[in-house]
């Protein structure tokens, strides 16, 4: 791992960006209370170094942030209709049978325009979230590598990923509950209001500040087991191509086959993260449409068949979507000259214990 902000000395920043073709080294360090940790060295880009963002300083995580914005407000809101269909058919199993039967129904119902019924709290809801996804998630990544050290983090760097991308979504939830309260209800209930304008007072009238955030316990159900999955299965899957496939470094690799292992490791990531958060995405959909209702009466409701519906339309989507959402966060790190820390490598220190214990069993 080793993620940690880069001290570079001037001089040999200057000499470097004069030789773009050389990888250079340098020491990475972190701060606590003055203390500095023990760390190992990452190969620092010369394109870090002509944009002057420094890696886990306050500018580059605040331009993740900007990159998760981009990332995850431009894909969720394209997938709007097949996530008006995912939830009728999650809803409303006996209106909406299957996918394209749930297309041909609110098609007729609706029109053109029904497929597009939630996009304004899908953009801003998922924009903040991908804010606070990516942009928390590095940090939270920065900050459990200087705790653990350079060994501990290579070797338990899964465990990295996954706290990380847990205490992330935590408070990316926290800012996506109300708008998808108010896409859920918009989705799901006809007639409810056709504009986030209207859907908002509603909510406030009928069940007031609650109304906005009982769905927070099942989204973080949702969510955090996703996030954890999206995060620790796309960094392991990375590295792993690789290694295995490509059988290189990624700084020996272009740009495109750089963002090509991107789209990759996103893709089968988000295979994954569909198994392990569907149910409480039905759980979800239900208690946002069903006013009053608690998370056990929902999921009583649905039972176990109920739970599993719309699992295809939401595989489908959900896979493009978390490829599309490393493809563009990657781009947008690439575009912006930002450091991009390569795969981890086995410490030295470890390799040479490896070496000592090897030898003293010979």
């Amino acid at each position: 791992m080793g993620d940690y902000i880069k001290s570079i000395d001037p001089t040999t920043a200057e000499k470097s960006l004069q030789e773009p073709k050389v990888k250079r080294r340098y020491t990475c360090r972190s701060r606590k209370n003055g203390d500095l940790y023990p760390k190992r060295l990452l190969a620092a880009s010369t394109d870090a170094l002509q944009s002057g963002i420094q890696f886990g300083s306050n500018k580059y995580l605040a331009m993740c942030g900007l990159a998760g914005i981009m990332s995850c407000g431009i894909t969720h809101t394209g997938m709007v209709p097949l996530d008006v269909v995912k939830c009728r058919i999650q809803v409303d199993p006996s209106t909406y049978k299957n996918t394209l039967n749930g297309f041909r129904v609110t098609i007729a119902n609706d029109g053109i325009r029904g497929l597009a019924i939630g996009w304004a709290p899908t953009a801003i809801g998922y924009s903040l979230q991908g804010m606070h996804k990516f942009g928390l998630y590095e940090f939270f990544k920065i900050k459990y590598c200087a705790i653990l050290g350079e060994e501990w983090s290579y070797k338990y760097r899964t465990s990295v990923y996954l706290a990380a991308s847990a205490s992330a979504e935590f408070f990316a939830d926290i800012a996506l509950s109300p708008m998808e309260a108010a896409k859920v209800r918009m989705q799901t209930q006809p007639g409810f209001a056709g504009t986030l304008r209207e859907a908002l007072p509603k909510m406030w009238a009928q069940e007031g500040f609650h109304s906005f955030y009982k769905g927070l316990p099942p989204l973080w159900f949702r969510q955090i087991p996703y996030t954890m999955m999206k995060f620790a299965c796309f960094e392991r899957t990375v590295e792993a191509l690789y290694k295995y496939v490509l059988s290189k470094p990624r700084d020996d690799c272009s740009k495109p086959q750089q963002l090509v292992v991107t789209f990759v490791g996103g893709y089968i990531a988000g295979v994954f993260c569909v198994l392990v958060s569907h149910p409480a995405d039905s759980i979800v959909s239900k208690l946002n449409q069903d006013a009053g209702s608690t998370m056990v009466q929902a999921a009583r409701s649905l039972g176990m068949s109920g739970l599993w519906k719309g699992f295809v339309p939401r595989v489908a989507m959900i896979g493009t979507l978390t490829a599309l959402q490393w493809f563009i966060y990657d781009s947008f790190k690439i575009y912006f000259l930002m450091p991009r820390p390569p795969p981890p490598e086995m410490p030295i220190s470890m390799k040479a214990k490896l070496e000592s214990d090897e030898r003293k069993r010979k």
